[in-house]
Order: structure tokens, then sequence, then C-alpha cells
């Protein structure tokens, strides 16, 4: 994908989450194509400490990488920018958080570089897309909040991520979607266009997000996204 995160792809590109540089670099690897810096123990938005996701960034030299912040705070996604990731994600809650001028803020903060992070479990997102474009913000994706039984399909409507994507292309937002992903899910997923899909567990060993990534898995991930790529292509 283009460095521009505005600029949006048909093809849906492979989201990992990494928890410190050796993974982060076996992901890379593997032909990992974004490096989601994160605690896997701590949920969507598990951030770690600005000193590893700058080893993360050096480690995976040339590759894009992305991280959370820990608060949702201007001050926070100015330090997490400067630890030198390509994006920074913050949630956001069902409403826009407070008014319009304290989305800019936060989007300020990281100028192009400030993606939000919408949960499933808060119900469709397609409405707060517009305004989440005219704050500032480079990006949006959908993830689950709990990460130990619902995926992403059982808690959204094929309809409302469907008005997602299409919102976020409509306004020029690079997209998301994530939460307990399985490769099963790539077909189906596709389809809407999203720019990336994102994973944790189901591309760890035994499925489970607190042990490491399992280089085969990402192998079936990548030829699982292939076909898609040559439809759009």
């Amino acid at each position: 994908m283009s460095a521009s995160p505005a600029q949006a792809t048909p093809l849906p590109r492979l989201l990992v989450s990494v928890r410190d540089p050796a993974e982060a670099e076996a992901a890379r690897l593997a032909g990992v194509d974004l490096a989601d810096a994160k605690d896997p123990e701590r949920g969507a938005l598990g951030a770690l400490d600005t000193r590893t996701v700058r080893e993360i960034v050096a480690r995976v030299s040339g590759g894009a990488v992305t991280s959370a912040v820990a608060e949702p705070t201007p001050r926070d996604v100015a330090a997490m920018a400067a630890s030198g990731v390509d994006w920074v994600k913050t949630g956001i809650g069902p409403a826009p958080r407070g008014d319009g001028a304290a989305l800019a803020a936060l989007a300020a903060a990281a100028p192009g570089r400030l993606i939000a992070v919408l949960f499933a479990e808060d119900g469709p997102a397609a409405a707060l897309v517009p305004h989440l474009a005219e704050a500032g913000f480079a990006g949006a994706m959908i993830d689950t909040a709990g990460k130990r039984g619902a995926r992403l399909p059982d808690l959204a409507a094929p309809a409302d991520l469907a008005a997602f994507t299409a919102a976020c292309r409509d306004n020029g937002l690079m997209s998301g979607l994530a939460g307990s992903l399985r490769v099963i899910d790539i077909p189906s997923l596709s389809a809407y266009a999203p720019d990336y899909l994102g994973f944790r567990g189901g591309l760890c060993r035994d499925f489970d997000r607190r042990n490491g990534i399992d280089p085969l898995r990402v192998a079936e991930a990548l030829r699982a996204l292939r076909p898609s790529r040559r439809d759009a292509a």
C-alpha cells in the first residue's frame, strides 16, 4: 500500500499484531504488510511503551508499523507519533468523542497519521466516518473489544461492514477490519474492500493470542488474500 493512508485500494493487505521486536521481524519476513505493535494480553488497544515501539520500528526497517496509545489524548498521540510509527491508533466511542474540536486536536497531534479504532460492540460505525474525516483522521478500523469470544462477523452485520468501508472510501480514509478473525473469514471480508484485514490469535500457535505468531498460518492467510488481489487487478 502507498505511504498515503488516504489513497484507498480495493486490495486488502495483511495486518498482524506483534508484541516485541523479534515477533515483528518474524512477521515481516513471513510477508506481513503491516506490523501492529501492541500487547496482545491487554485487548484491542494494548499499548506498548514507546521504547519498545521504537525497537520494533527499527527491526522492521522498510516495513509499515502502527501502534495504539494508552490514552486518547493529544499528548499521548504525539509521543507515539514521535516513536517513528507510520500510523497511530486511538479508540473512539460510539459517538464522536467530545466535539469536532476535540477530535481535530487528536488528529493534529499526528498529522495525516491518526487511525480511529471503533468497536463492533458499539453498533454500526459508518455514520461516524464523515466526522473523523472532517477532523483530519487518516483512517478508521472496526475491531472487537472482547478477545475471548465473538468474532467480528458474529457482531457486525454484512450491510454495516459494507457501509463502513464504503464510507471510508467516500471520505478518503484508509479502512481496516479486525476482531478475532480466522483465515476462513478472508473471502467474505475481502468483498467489502477494506485496505487491511487485522489478525492476531487466528495466526498464532493453537489460535491463542498469547502465543507467538505462526509463520505457516501467516502464509495461509496470504494465500487466501491472493485471489482477491488477482480478481481486483
